[in-house]
């Protein structure tokens, strides 16, 4: 028997409101990543991408199905539980940063790890996030708050938060949405770098068939299901 796939979903289904009202936004979405894979989400408006994702990051409940990570079934565990499976094994890049703008570039960096610990950064923690920004081109930029980056910075210092305690998956919902076109061909191409020499996989919710091309399979969302399977890995 092989190992379990990194995440798998079977039959994931979720609605919103109750009675006459309520809204199906999936219906029995069944996906599978493996470890190091990229995988590209695509879709119209409304399709229910963000919310597939949300169900991915344990932010939000399923109404029906399971999401197991390594075989780990999800859908019993607790809020702390939860939390903590969030906090180590996944990261997260939004279409707009979110970053805290009286921090610098690397305090921002280094939120998910004073949130995990009461005993503060320690020295190879900090080695670690210094390291990654030089690596995005952000060594010089580091003490810089956001309202003095630029668009593609302050995306760029996300992704590092993103990748600062090495998770194992990386989920992005449509992060390169607010950036021109230059930007976006940057961001794409330093997230597919960056899930190469971290080793993660990543999971990317996105408009764009451009940057859907350079990722290592895709997939469509249409009326709440899956409407084309990953593309094999080359």
């Amino acid at each position: 028997m092989g190992s379990a796939p990194l995440l798998q979903l079977e039959g994931i289904t979720k609605t919103f409101g109750e009675g006459p009202g309520a809204t199906e936004v999936l219906r029995g979405v069944d996906l599978t990543v493996d470890a190091g894979q990229t995988l590209a989400v695509l879709g119209p408006s409304g399709c229910g991408k963000s919310t597939l994702l949300n169900i991915i990051g344990t932010l939000e409940p399923p109404s029906s199905g399971r999401v197991l990570f390594e075989g780990r079934d999800l859908s019993g565990e607790s809020a702390d539980e939860l939390a903590a499976f969030r906090a180590r094994a996944l990261g997260f890049v939004f279409q707009h940063h979110h970053l805290l703008p009286q921090l610098t570039a690397l305090e921002n960096v280094l939120l998910p790890a004073l949130a995990e610990s009461s005993l503060g950064v320690d020295t190879a923690l900090r080695e670690r996030a210094e390291a990654l920004l030089e690596r995005v081109g952000l060594a010089d930029r580091r003490t810089h708050r956001p309202a003095t980056l630029s668009g593609g910075e302050r995306q760029r210092v996300a992704v590092v938060r993103a990748l600062i305690l090495g998770p194992q998956l990386l989920l992005a919902d449509e992060p390169t949405g607010s950036l021109d076109a230059a930007s976006a061909d940057n961001l794409g191409e330093l997230l597919l770098e960056e899930s190469a020499t971290e080793g993660v996989a990543l999971l990317l919710v996105t408009h764009s068939a451009r940057l859907a091309e350079r990722m290592s399979g895709s997939v469509t969302l249409h009326e709440g299901r899956i409407a084309a399977a990953p593309a094999a890995v080359q």
